[in-house]
């Protein structure tokens, strides 16, 4: 194609075509600029030089001058529910709730958002209800998952059942392990009522939820220990090997107990030796030790000891060794013993906590439910020597 003076035109043509829509672009943005509040600008210089009080007072301004400004109206409360100023969030979100003008997806919003407030404040009836509306709409699911988390706090398992199966419909995640936690607290309730039938049918529903609820197993079995059915709770115990052999270091006194009771202390020492070889756990050894250091003598215990800190080294099981090293050596030495298993012993106090994955809290025993951050299930059975967690 060859070229025509003519195309020298079509440059001024695109340049003036374009400062034109630059010019309608400003005039536009002038104008939008020249509408809003100047609260407004004075809270966004505010937020600039960091003075965060100062902002929020002058975009109040604004919520009052211009009611239109329904975003910062959510802004606004969100910040006052984080900062603790609960009344003034419930205030701003009241406002938009009663607004007639407000389309259905806004009206949702405000009404999520005020339930949060109405959590936040602990007044939990309304938090309910309000939650309770928002079913079958986009907050379906949020919605459930602070419900779940208000009926813990209110200890209404029933009513955290039935959410965690809706929540695990809605969302196709399983919450069996949660559910079974929470039959085993309905169970607790009707140990503490005088009802085993009805605890032992809600463990049954834990298993049947979650056929690996440990906790579920161990409570059936201290059920069958204190109805005197010391043979149905050791076979009872014997089944969380199945289910999750690490947990079996919390049962493993428990069992030793029942043998001896029922006059097979041996019989019990040989079954906890058969799990220590299987599963290294420095709590299961301690069981067999003290076992094995009743009915066997001490130069029994300590080879036990000494075998299982060569297949396992840990400065935990040396604690241990030197504490069994100390019943077998002799008077004159003794207290360099002594010294040796103090010193290893200071440094092994933080080692034998349990650790919670969710929110890291360290305690001396285990739980189910970490009392710091409420999580479920977020403890292993093990100490944090064994697991590698740092100190």
């Amino acid at each position: 194609m060859e070229f025509e003076p003519w195309m020298l035109l079509i440059f001024p043509l695109f340049f003036g075509m374009g400062w034109l829509a630059a010019r309608i672009d400003i005039k536009e943005l002038l104008s939008e600029s020249n509408a809003l509040p100047q609260s407004y600008f004075q809270g966004l210089n505010f937020l600039l030089n960091e003075q965060q009080d100062k902002a929020i007072e002058a975009f109040i301004e604004v919520v009052k001058v211009d009611p239109q400004t329904i975003e910062l109206h959510f802004a606004l409360g969100s910040l006052f529910r984080r900062r603790g100023e609960v009344d003034r969030a419930l205030r701003m979100h009241h406002n938009l709730v009663d607004r007639a003008d407000l389309d259905n997806n806004k009206r949702q919003q405000a009404i999520f958002e005020l339930a949060q407030d109405y959590l936040k404040a602990g007044i939990l009836d309304r938090a309910e209800s309000l939650f309770g509306e928002l079913e079958n709409t986009p907050y379906s699911k949020p919605a459930l998952e602070f419900l779940l988390e208000l009926f813990q706090k209110e200890h209404d398992w029933l009513k955290a059942i039935g959410v965690a199966q809706r929540l695990a419909v809605i969302s196709g995640q399983s919450y069996s392990k949660q559910a079974a936690f929470f039959y085993c607290e309905l169970a607790n309730e009707e140990i503490a009522r005088d009802d085993p039938t009805a605890a032992r049918g809600h463990l049954q529903q834990a298993l049947a939820a979650c056929p690996g609820a440990v906790r579920a197993t161990m409570m059936l079995g201290d059920m069958a220990t204190g109805e005197g059915k010391l043979e149905e709770a050791i076979n009872i115990w014997k089944t969380i090997e199945a289910q999750d052999a690490q947990y079996l270091p919390l049962v493993a006194g428990r069992l030793l107990d029942a043998y001896r009771n029922l006059d097979r202390e041996v019989e019990g020492i040989v079954l906890l030796r058969g799990y220590l070889g299987k599963y290294h756990s420095l709590d299961l050894m301690d069981v067999v030790f003290d076992g094995v250091l009743k009915n066997e003598g001490s130069a029994a215990a300590y080879l036990l000891v000494r075998d299982e800190l060569q297949r396992n080294p840990t400065l935990l099981g040396l604690d241990k060794l030197l504490e069994a090293r100390l019943l077998e050596v002799p008077m004159e030495r003794r207290a360099d013993v002594e010294l040796v298993k103090n010193l290893v012993h200071k440094r092994t106090r933080n080692l034998a906590t349990y650790h919670c994955a969710h929110c890291g809290f360290k305690a001396r025993q285990f739980y189910w439910h970490c009392p710091a951050c409420q999580a479920w299930d977020s403890y292993s059975p093990r100490r944090n020597e064994e697991t590698g967690t740092p100190i």
